[in-house]
């Protein structure tokens, strides 16, 4: 049977019905292309709305950049290429969202931990080391939120934050370790509890269950997972764990942060869009950096030289130090310890952690070398930083080791 036109196959064959495959191929290709077109765009704008909110959430701290570039000349020089110092500040502060609940503060704030992480060169390992609140040292004068200044004093390390804020701290740092800080984060309760729920809580093990009203903690014994408030808890108790000593608190302070930088590696959190994003809003919106590091591509660069370190090259130890003569409750610096380890920080030298020996404290302090005799070198510079030669350690000599822990063990506290 033919239609009026003669074609076999009725209306379809002449055009009336499906078109041929070629034209129907063409046709879903188009659509292929405009959808492929429109997801672009609304994944290339979803993707700058993420990035703009990020960036957006990092506080700068203009004002300690101006009062360190007032004291640049007085500052230590950078002396290892491509190194970097970074001071963590864990402040204390009562002023902010979140923070009222652990009391007033009439304004003031103390940095209740700080941390100087040594990234060296090559970006093979990380170095953190814990500086007590308690540590007696000198404080320069430093600039008062009020416009006063103070004088300079010898004084408990953790009023350097209260009387000048970061600039001071940064400043009472590099003159008592002759370190050069190239950049700084204070992170305060609220944005730590913020961090820890971002990625679904860190790992502890308690050998006996703690029940603290004042760090308001309640926890049975044994292995679990602490959540935002717990983990706050949990850092900043001194009375109920342990001998109620700064020392075991930093160890335990230690512990938690090998702990979530493990947890922070593994593919749960890295490659879980639903934690990183959380995690990457907690992190951008509660610390408050120096102009170096306060935007989104200056903390990835940072993150991106760090990300692959082995978690056994994480390495955590508190600066040697002994009970202040003149005051037991205070500390005082170890030499020449102390300073054997800021030389090798600053020259970005490697040193080796290892765990204390037992029954012994947690106080870092360099093995003996092979032939019983100590660095000599250190013990020439009479506990004085700053003041030798970081270049003139022998090729040869043992790489010395000092307490400590890693974030690769396993440890229970």
């Amino acid at each position: 049977m033919t239609d009026s036109a003669g074609i076999p196959g009725g209306t379809d064959a002449a055009g009336g019905g499906k078109p041929p495959n070629g034209r129907r191929r063409r046709r879903l290709l188009r659509w292929i292309g405009l959808g492929t077109g429109v997801l672009a765009v609304v994944g290339a704008g979803t993707g700058w709305w993420i990035y703009s909110k990020l960036d957006g959430n990092i506080a700068e701290d203009t004002s300690a950049a101006a009062e360190l570039r007032r004291y640049d000349k007085e500052r230590p020089a950078h002396l290892a290429g491509g190194a970097q110092n970074i001071l963590l500040i864990g402040s204390d502060s009562r002023t902010g969202a979140g923070n009222a609940p652990y009391g007033q503060d009439q304004g003031t704030q103390r940095s209740d931990t700080t941390i100087l992480l040594h990234l060296p060169a090559d970006r093979k390992s990380a170095t953190a080391v814990s500086i007590p609140r308690d540590l007696m040292t000198e404080i320069p004068a430093c600039l008062e939120p009020d416009g006063n200044r103070t004088r300079e004093q010898f004084a408990q390390f953790n009023w350097a934050f209260e009387w000048g804020g970061t600039a001071c701290t940064i400043r009472t740092v590099e003159a008592m370790t002759g370190i050069r800080v190239d950049h700084h984060m204070v992170l305060d309760f609220n944005g730590f509890k913020k961090m820890v729920d971002a990625i679904g809580g860190v790992e502890v093990c308690l050998k006996r269950p703690v029940d603290d009203t004042e760090a308001k903690l309640k926890l049975p014994a044994g292995r679990q997972t602490l959540q935002g408030e717990q983990a706050l808890g949990f850092v900043r108790a001194r009375h109920s764990l342990g001998n109620g000593s700064d020392t075991e608190r930093m160890e335990r302070q230690q512990a938690f942060l090998g702990s979530l930088v493990k947890k922070v590696q593994s593919n749960g959190v890295l490659l879980n869009p639903a934690r990183l994003y959380p995690l990457l809003d907690a992190a951008t919106s509660s610390v408050t950096t120096d102009p170096g590091l306060a935007s989104l591509r200056g903390l990835y660069e940072l993150v991106r030289g760090v990300r692959d370190i082995p978690t056994d090259q994480i390495k955590f130890l508190t600066v040697p130090r002994r009970p202040y003569a003149a005051d037991a409750n205070r500390d005082e610096l170890r030499q020449p310890d102390a300073t054997q380890l800021f030389r090798r920080l600053r020259a970005d030298q490697p040193l080796t952690i290892a765990p204390p020996a037992p029954k012994t404290t947690a106080t870092p302090a360099p093995v003996s070398r092979p032939d019983g005799e100590r660095d000599e070198a250190a013990a020439e510079d009479g506990g004085r930083p700053g003041t030798d030669d970081p270049g003139t350690a022998e090729p040869s000599a043992p790489v010395p080791t000092f307490t400590g822990t890693t974030a690769g063990v396993a440890d229970c506290r």
